[in-house]
């Protein structure tokens, strides 16, 4: 299946051809290259005074932290994520080293989920974010220190085709990729 996004100017590739899809190939195990590779580019994505506030915890399919961390999710991302090759969660220091609140870590933990993206649509596979899991549950299963809060999961992994799920996955699977049009976002400056 191919949702190359439809664009008013033209977009880096890699760009139009990201989407996020719930059919994974969970024959394919991905490799400790393609791993390493999605992870420096979530290194060396940009950061607030680069504090760099972002930890990753990484399990790949068939180990028991992979099926703890699919435990941890909430609704019918139980259902599908199993499928996947990989599970990297996105946690962030929620206090800066003098002890006060760090809000930018959040922006910060959207950037560096972005580039790790972005890494594996060039690598050939798809990513998954995920919003949806019990924090407090995720914490416990990782061991995450006080300081550190998870925020986002990224299932990784090879498209298989939509009809490898059922229900709303799948009516979720099959519709276009839409986006607000430009008008409706851009607000002042318009080109």
């Amino acid at each position: 299946m191919q949702k190359t996004a439809i664009t008013s100017a033209e977009i880096a590739p890699v760009l139009a051809e990201r989407w996020s899809p719930r059919a994974f190939d969970e024959s394919y195990v991905a490799t400790q290259h393609e791993l390493l590779s999605i992870l420096e580019a979530g290194r060396w994505a940009p950061s607030a005074n680069n504090m760099q506030p972002w930890r990753f915890s990484v399990a790949t399919h068939g180990t028991e932290l992979f099926d703890q961390m699919v435990g941890a999710l909430t609704g019918f991302n139980q259902a599908w994520v199993p499928r996947a090759s990989a599970i990297i969660v996105i946690s962030i220091l929620n206090q800066k080293p003098d002890g006060t609140p760090y809000p930018a870590a959040m922006l910060d933990a959207g950037l560096t989920a972005q580039n790790m993206m972005i890494q594996t649509t060039e690598l050939g596979l798809f990513a998954h974010p995920i919003a949806g899991m019990v924090h407090e549950d995720m914490r416990k299963v990782l061991d995450l220190a006080e300081n550190l809060s998870p925020v986002l999961v990224l299932a990784i992994g090879k498209l298989a085709d939509a009809s490898t799920l059922e229900g709303p996955a799948y009516e979720r699977e099959i519709q276009p990729r839409v986006r607000l049009e430009l008008d409706e976002i851009v607000l002042h400056g318009k080109p």
